[in-house]
């Protein structure tokens, strides 16, 4: 199989602080590769150390056929990598952004690859804007822009929508599956179920430690919760209904064989890892008919609150 990254219990330790714990990570060429995890569990770090900004403290790999602890200098050069924090400059244009970044870059031809750019990101249109004045989306389609200055075979994007309208993240992740459609590899780090979902694969990271990986229906799959979904009968006056659902809630949580128990919408799902004693203990719900109950398939996102609260016990 031919990868665009390929790492092996790669690790990062921070004076006697471990933040990422023996990570292996395989990632094909055109994949696009969602990472998920709570704040500080390792997914920025491990990122640096992909493209070859951190060395780490043991391991070995590849990106890009390049070995990341001897050939890092050379990963750099291969590497589209958009940071958290939006890091161009508001007193410029948008072109004058790109051209900074394509000198800096020594990239031959800077004005026809900012043009190009432009044009392939629909950007033209804006292009002697400050960047002071963008939205949050504008702004973020203008770091990709730059990320792709140098024509990158891969992508790191470190949480890229973050604070950004929903239209403008679904144009965003569109622009992704076209890169991906061209063979460009995308590693990107994401708390959006939505988002998550249209990545090819995904891997969950906790406490600096990969703990699942693979396409969202094998993560459901895997996880082998059950779940069911009770809705309080619609006879009742919805401000009487939403005023039930959190002394609702906690009285559930306290049910044998109950793992989780998330609000959606109207309803609350309910999930345990043994569906015939879950079954069981919402006997009492499912036969009231003051309740509507049955059994629906996980989201991924019970999956991965499930995890998440798991690597807290």
């Amino acid at each position: 199989m031919n990868y665009a990254i390929d790492v092996k219990e790669l690790t990062k330790k921070f004076k006697k602080s471990l933040v990422v714990n023996n990570i292996n990570l395989q990632i094909r060429k055109g994949e696009i590769f969602g990472l998920l995890g709570p704040n500080g569990s390792g997914k920025t770090t491990t990122f640096r150390m992909i493209c070859g900004l951190l060395t780490p403290s043991s391991g070995k790999g590849q990106t890009l056929g390049f070995d990341v602890v001897r050939e890092s200098y050379q990963i750099k050069y291969q590497v589209g990598y958009m940071p958290q924090k939006f890091g161009l400059y508001d007193d410029l244009s948008i072109r004058e952004n790109l051209e900074f970044i394509a000198r800096m870059y020594k990239v031959s031809q800077p004005k026809k690859i900012v043009t190009d750019i432009l044009e392939q990101l629909e950007l033209s249109v804006r292009k002697e804007q400050l960047v002071a004045t963008l939205s949050g989306g504008w702004k973020q389609r203008l770091a990709l822009a730059g990320c792709m200055l140098r024509q990158p075979q891969l992508l790191l994007l470190d949480e890229p929508t973050a604070g950004v309208d929903p239209k403008a993240r679904r144009d965003f992740w569109e622009e992704l599956h076209r890169l991906s459609a061209q063979g460009i590899t995308v590693l990107v780090s994401t708390h959006y179920m939505d988002e998550a979902e249209r990545c090819h694969r995904l891997g969950y990271i906790a406490n600096g430690e990969l703990l699942t990986c693979g396409t969202p229906q094998e993560l459901i799959a895997n996880s082998r919760l059950s779940t069911f979904e009770l809705t309080l009968s619609s006879h009742f006056k919805d401000e009487i209904i939403f005023s039930k659902y959190p002394e609702l809630e906690a009285e559930i949580n306290l049910l044998t064989g109950v793992e989780l128990v998330t609000p959606f919408g109207a309803s609350l799902h309910i999930s345990g890892v043994d569906k015939q004693i879950l079954q069981q203990s919402l006997t009492s719900y499912i036969n009231n008919p003051n309740f509507l109950a049955k059994e629906c398939e996980p989201s991924l996102e019970d999956v991965f609150i499930f995890l998440m609260r798991k690597t807290k016990h």
